[in-house]
């Protein structure tokens, strides 16, 4: 401790006064002997961390921004690359139209393959059914089966050549349903990748851990993508898709300054055929541009509809009328303008609008096996006369369906377009009622006589017979007449099958005597009420082909392929105007079916009056005679009691035996002097009309009915069995009777079961005689 006298220490003034010098040294201002200073000791061990922390954040610092500049960037790349992918970006607008028409293509060729497997399968069906029927022979049903398999074949067939013929031509898509295409694949994939990231989020949030994880991951990802970047640009259209039929279709017009039918101007109105057109609007737009280059003053053309035939749609005008297009000059410029076929252009005038009208295009066969169907199967007495029954379908898929009670109808068509046909499809509705009969006319043909015994009376190539049968009919209007009025009924007959109606089938009205066509239409005249109605046919329409001027006056008519002057006569001067061209239908020949049994039709009940076409199906001869035999066997509806009420009992009678012909009454005294067995075939043979040959299974009920005990011991068996031990039966009578006729196996049937033929039959009973 210092002496407290010590001068050096004192802190007093000297007591004489001496100045003291001394230097003031300025902290802020270093200087040489503070430099070498060094600083206290707790001040040192204070700035020791701070300095290290500066340097570790510096650090830190520079290896962040080395970090993300190596990262950032390729991580900036990911999310445009997630970003392009999610809205399908590397897909051009071409792959995405051609993905768009691929899925009506695929439906296309599968609807095809299924066809053609369908087919197949028919076919291996059906030819393991006749190895089974030459090996085993052929029962009822299995007959009816193999029947049945054939008849789906050949509609398969057809159907598939149809299908076949018919180029696939998809509907392009606009340039904005390929960018909704585009944003529905975006929408598809965000909805996809959501879930993914609220996943991701929720781990993260619950296990904070992972993100050292994710966070190198991240890291690498970004760093190899800064230094490798995705080409984010358009891919070339897959091999898959590059397909002739997804092309874009040919440039259909253009000008000689190229403009096409996209960017064409309103000055361009060059006409193109309709058969380049493969949308709705260029459809439309071949249409308005050829009815404006043939000077009509079109307002516009709407509900362009592509059909399995062609295009329809609806043309209205500013001035004139739809009629003028049905005009000749007309017609026939719009038909090279279009390049349709001669009767391939259709109109038909809208009733609620006098300016607007419906165009059909046909540039193919309207009716194909799919549309038209075959005959629905009547069964015996199932039907009534006073419902409607279905005949077949329009051209617009409409079905052609009408009751016949109290129609007075008349089909004008020329030979070869259906007229027949169309006659005996309705009677083959008529003989399936409980409450009606069919009558069958013809003086040059057998008219509807395919239906055999189902038809009540037939009065063929006998004009005798025919002016008898009419002049009953008027006797029975007279009587019906006065029935009504006892029984109160009012002005028209009550149906029913007590009283039934008489529906008359006259077919070749054109070639009747004088006498029968005045019986005719007098009985059109008088008949409606009494329940007596006539559905006639002739080849021609007018006057002088009828005897009278009836046509018009009937109710209802039909016209197939026929004259202008028919179509005018029956159906006013204005009807082909309207659209009813019956004029350009073609009749069948010989090799060509063409447009037999299509038709025009007018006055059906429960149908519009339209100019469109209808297609009646066509019943085959060899349909009508199974179920013409079928109703027979079941009954037909019983005119005793109607025809007793009428007091003309005893005149039916005696026409029926001035009409009817027994087919084996000039050769019964005959066959006496014959074998039984022999006579007994023969005799099948002629009840049965004398067909070229009768199967066994035919010739059974014939055997039975002369002897039911002999010949039905084996009724209890299958078919098969029954068959097998009928043919060894019949072998046995045959050698017996010394009788030498052999079976034979009947080639022109399916399955070729055995049985006789009719010639072979005939030089056996000459032989005897």
């Amino acid at each position: 401790m210092p002496h407290p006298h010590d001068p050096a220490d004192s802190t007093e003034l000297a007591p004489y006064g001496e100045p003291v010098f001394a230097e003031i040294v300025d902290d802020d201002e270093p200087g040489t002997q503070r430099e070498t200073q060094e600083p206290p000791a707790d001040e040192r061990v204070q700035r020791r961390p701070w300095t290290a922390a500066r340097r570790v954040a510096h650090c830190a610092r520079t290896a962040a921004a080395a970090i993300a500049g190596q990262t950032l960037p390729g991580l900036r790349h990911a999310l445009s690359a997630a970003r392009h992918w999610l809205r399908a970006g590397y897909m051009s607008d071409d792959e995405i139209r051609r993905r768009i028409v691929n899925r009506p293509l695929e439906a296309d060729r599968a609807r095809r393959e299924e066809s053609r497997a369908a087919v197949r399968h028919l076919e291996k069906k059906l030819k393991r059914r006749l190895e089974d029927a030459a090996a085993y022979g052929l029962e009822a049903p299995e007959k009816q089966t193999i029947r049945d398999l054939s008849r789906e074949l050949r509609r398969r067939r057809t159907g598939l050549n149809t299908l076949q013929s018919v180029p696939f031509t998809p509907e392009q898509p606009t340039a904005e349903q390929i960018r909704r295409a585009r944003s529905l694949i975006a929408l598809g994939r965000f909805s996809a990748l959501l879930p993914a990231l609220g996943a991701a989020g929720l781990v993260s949030a619950s296990a904070p851990s992972t993100l050292l994880v994710a966070a190198p991951v991240l890291a690498v990802v970004g760093w190899w993508l800064t230094h490798h970047p995705l080409e984010l640009a358009e891919r070339p259209v897959p091999d898959d898709l590059l397909l002739p039929e997804l092309d874009l279709p040919p440039v259909k017009a253009s000008d000689a300054s190229g403009n096409t039918p996209q960017d064409e101007t309103e000055d361009d109105l060059t006409p193109f055929p309709i058969a380049q057109a493969t949308t709705a609007d260029e459809a439309g737009e071949a249409l308005r541009r050829a009815l404006l280059h043939e000077g009509q003053d079109v307002d516009q053309v709407t509900d362009v509809t592509k059909e399995p035939w062609g295009w329809s749609a609806r043309v209205s005008f500013n001035t004139g009328t739809p009629d003028d297009l049905n005009k000749e000059d007309l017609y026939k410029g719009l038909i090279t303008l279009l390049r349709l076929r001669r009767n391939g252009l259709l109109i038909e005038g809208d009733p609620d609008a006098g300016e607007a009208c419906t165009v059909r295009l046909v540039q193919r066969s309207p009716f194909t096996p799919e549309l038209v169907g075959d005959v629905p199967y009547r069964a015996p007495l199932s039907l009534s006369i006073l419902e409607p029954a279905d005949y077949g379908v329009a051209m617009d898929a409409k079905p052609l369906v009408f009751a016949l009670a109290g129609l007075m109808l008349l089909m004008v068509a020329d030979s070869g377009a259906g007229k027949s046909g169309v006659m005996l499809a309705i009677a083959e509705v008529v003989t399936a009622c409980k409450d009606a009969v069919a009558l069958n006319l013809d003086p040059v043909g057998t008219g509807v006589g395919d239906l055999g015994e189902a038809i009540t009376l037939n009065a063929c190539m006998d004009d005798e017979k025919i002016v008898a049968t009419l002049q009953f009919l008027l006797a029975l209007c007279s009587a019906r007449a006065r029935l009504r009025a006892r029984y109160g009924w009012g002005n028209k007959w009550r149906v029913s099958p007590e009283h039934p109606a008489f529906v008359v089938f006259v077919d070749e009205w054109a070639q009747l005597s004088a006498q029968a066509k005045n019986l005719l239409i007098r009985l059109l005249l008088l008949g409606r009420k009494e329940a007596i109605w006539v559905i006639g046919g002739s080849q021609f329409g007018t006057r002088d082909w009828l005897g009278e001027a009836i046509g018009p006056k009937l109710s209802g008519k039909l016209l197939g392929a026929c004259r202008r002057v028919d179509v005018t006569e029956l159906l006013g001067g204005g009807a082909l105007a309207e659209g009813y061209r019956a004029d350009l239908l073609r009749a069948a020949t010989h090799t060509e079916v063409n447009d037999a049994g299509q038709l025009y039709a007018q006055g059906l009940p429960g149908m519009p009056d339209r100019p469109v076409r209808y297609k009646v199906r066509e019943v085959t001869a060899q349909y009508a005679a199974v179920i013409g035999a079928e109703r027979a066997a079941a009954g037909l509806p019983d005119l005793t009691f109607t025809l007793d009420q009428a007091g003309l009992l005893d005149a039916w009678h005696g026409l029926r035996a001035l009409v009817d012909v027994d087919p084996a009454a000039g050769e019964q005294g005959s066959f006496e002097l014959l074998p039984d067995i022999v006579r007994v075939l023969r005799e099948a043979f002629a009840l049965e009309h004398d067909p070229a040959y009768l199967t066994y299974d035919q010739l059974h009920p014939h055997l039975r009915r002369h002897d039911a005990e002999r010949w039905g011991r084996w009724d209890d068996r299958s078919d098969i069995d029954r068959l097998r031990e009928l043919g060894k039966a019949l072998r046995r009578e045959l050698d017996a009777a010394e009788a030498e006729l052999s079976s034979a196996r009947i080639r022109e049937l399916d399955g070729s079961p055995r049985g006789f033929y009719l010639s072979a039959l005939n030089e056996l009973i000459e032989g005897l005689e």
